[in-house]
């Protein structure tokens, strides 16, 4: 896997310094830009379009918070790149209620019971983020133990399963 917070040279984090990224990502982008390579051969110039490439894929992974978050597990051989991490059962359950929810919405639609469930899934996601909030801004390598990763990892699975939810919601939007 390619790791980027070394390519960067900054350390693993879940919340890296924006203003440092972007100071990174544009002297990067000086010092690989292809143009600047037009006279050296072939191999140095594909050498410097993929370091190009790099600092982009780089700088749009640190740009988005979720990603990010999937790569650091994944970094951490916290997340399983093969999806097979399962989500904790009694989320599974509170889910079911849910989603029936969502199935009483779609054969009888009702405004108020459509904001009622987006305020639910909304206040559930809220409450996720606080438990793992202090992990995720206060990242160290060195610190951070393994249960505390698969509190995040626990965390982004079930935000990801709500964020599923709120993509269903919003086919009922234009209702």
């Amino acid at each position: 896997m390619e790791n980027y917070f070394d390519f960067y040279g900054i350390p693993i984090s879940f919340r890296p310094n924006q203003a440092e990224v972007r100071r990174i990502y544009y002297a990067n982008s000086k010092k690989y830009h292809p143009d600047f390579f037009t006279q050296e051969s072939e191999k140095k110039q594909a050498e410097v379009l993929e370091l190009s490439s790099k600092n982009n894929k780089a700088f749009e992974l640190f740009s988005n918070p979720d990603a990010l978050m999937k790569y650091v597990l994944e970094l951490k051989g916290v997340l399983n790149k093969e999806k097979t991490d399962a989500l904790p059962p009694m989320f599974l359950m509170e889910m079911m209620d849910v989603n029936e929810e969502l199935e009483m919405l779609a054969s009888d639609f009702s405004v108020e019971r459509y904001n009622q469930i987006l305020s639910d899934v909304q206040h559930r996601a809220d409450e996720l983020y606080r438990e793992v909030a202090p992990i995720l801004e206060n990242y160290n390598e060195a610190t951070t133990s393994s249960s505390e990763l698969e509190k995040v990892k626990n965390f982004f699975l079930k935000k990801q399963y709500l964020l599923r939810i709120k993509e269903k919601l919003s086919t009922f939007a234009s209702r």
